[in-house]
């Protein structure tokens, strides 16, 4: 090679490894009971390392191929949840360097996101608490374990669709789903508190992200009688409206039923407290199979009750329940529901998503289905009698 082609080929090898730097734009936290969630937006891919260290306790995170400009949005970043700090520095000419000092020990999770419809290139730090320091994902006290005398509660779960990094359809106003949609869970959880007999349970009480099954699996240490995640609805044709109801697919307790056939040994229960660890496949697959069965029956149930009143407050997109694959409704003991409660998509509903009045019609609506179906159909309650301490079940 000559020794101008070597000069050429040396300059375009440092323009291209200019080029290919990515910028580190922003650093998000989002704090949740059991964590914080640490995003980092950049323009580009980029590869990263994730190390803990202690004394004091740290998280360090190299950015490979960044930008080194990128310190000063670090730099920038205010300290939530378990995050104490954002400090960062240059890593040479290609990277940074960014040091979170914490406020307790965690088990740091890592990975990195390609771009979508609202996001670039991301790499995302999950920071959890240890399990034996976790936060209940909620106030209050669990429901007791031990045997009462009939006055077992019901309890609901109420969960607030999307959240924290997740925000969901996006109005044109720039009002988010997860907002709204947290603004009427909490609302409807208030109701639920103030009728007697009835207990609310939040699967996330803050703009934090939570995953789906973690959802589902929030209202199984509940020991939730129903599950109502809510949601507003989207769609590129503006002009869409309604309110509609939504219960799980055949196909996605199909897919369902085969993952708990294949966990069973990690399931601790189904519908009546009856374990599956201890079953051969056969007997396993029926179980898991009549708890599915009268669990869709009862979330179609709950489900049309809440149609029907949500029909009392705007127009409904369809007049009966409809079927989807949702993760969240997928609890093979909980009956389930998902409420789209109106489109934010179009600009009459969006107003009404926005205004509290509307929302807590929404809420109030909802409640209504929901107290029609436990009046109807009570959870079973345990009864102790005398000193022998007998167990016996009533509806």
């Amino acid at each position: 090679m000559s020794a101008c082609r070597m000069v050429v080929w040396l300059l375009v090898s440092l323009w291209s490894g200019v080029v290919a730097a990515a910028e580190l734009r922003d650093v998000r936290l989002w704090a949740s009971p059991d964590g914080t969630r640490v995003v980092f937006d950049l323009s580009g891919a980029a590869h990263h390392n994730v190390f803990a260290l202690q004394n004091p306790d740290r998280i360090v995170v190299d950015l490979e191929q960044v930008d080194p400009a990128g310190v000063r949005v670090a730099n920038a970043a205010t300290g939530k949840g378990l995050v104490q700090r954002v400090r960062s520095a240059a890593r040479g000419d290609t990277g940074v360097r960014v040091v979170l000092d914490l406020t307790q020990p965690v088990d740091p999770r890592s990975f990195a996101l390609a771009p979508n419809d609202q996001y670039g290139h991301r790499v995302v730090l999950d920071l959890d608490r240890p399990v034996a320091t976790q936060l209940p994902s909620t106030p209050g006290p669990l429901p007791s374990p031990q045997m009462t005398l009939d006055d077992k509660p019901v309890i609901v779960a109420v969960d607030a669709g999307h959240g924290g990094e997740d925000p969901g359809a996006r109005g044109r106003s720039g009002v988010y789903e997860k907002d709204v949609a947290m603004a009427m869970a909490r609302r409807l959880a208030r109701m639920i508190d103030a009728e007697p007999g009835m207990r609310a349970v939040l699967t996330r009480d803050g703009d934090y992200y939570l995953g789906l099954r973690q959802r589902v699996e929030i209202a199984r240490k509940h020991q939730a009688d129903l599950f109502v995640s809510v949601h507003a609805n989207a769609f590129r044709d503006p002009k869409l409206r309604g309110s509609a109801v939504y219960v799980l697919s055949n196909r996605g307790a199909t897919s369902e039923h085969a993952r708990w056939l294949a966990q069973r040994e990690n399931a601790a229960d189904l519908v009546g407290g009856i374990e599956i660890a201890d079953k051969d496949g056969d007997l396993a697959s029926v179980l898991i199979d009549l708890s599915q069965s009268a669990t869709m029956e009862a979330s179609f149930d709950v489900g049309s009750r809440i149609l029907k009143s949500m029909g009392q407050v705007n127009t409904l997109q369809k007049s009966a329940v409809q079927q989807a694959g949702f993760m969240v409704l997928k609890a093979p003991d909980i009956p389930s529901v998902l409420v789209e409660t109106a489109f934010i998509t179009n600009s009459e509903e969006e107003r009404m998503l926005r205004d509290e009045k509307h929302q807590e019609r929404f809420a109030r609506s909802m409640l209504a289905g929901i107290k029609g179906y436990f009046a109807s159909y009570r959870p079973q309650q345990q009864i102790v009698r005398g000193e022998l301490q007998q167990v016996s079940y009533r509806e």
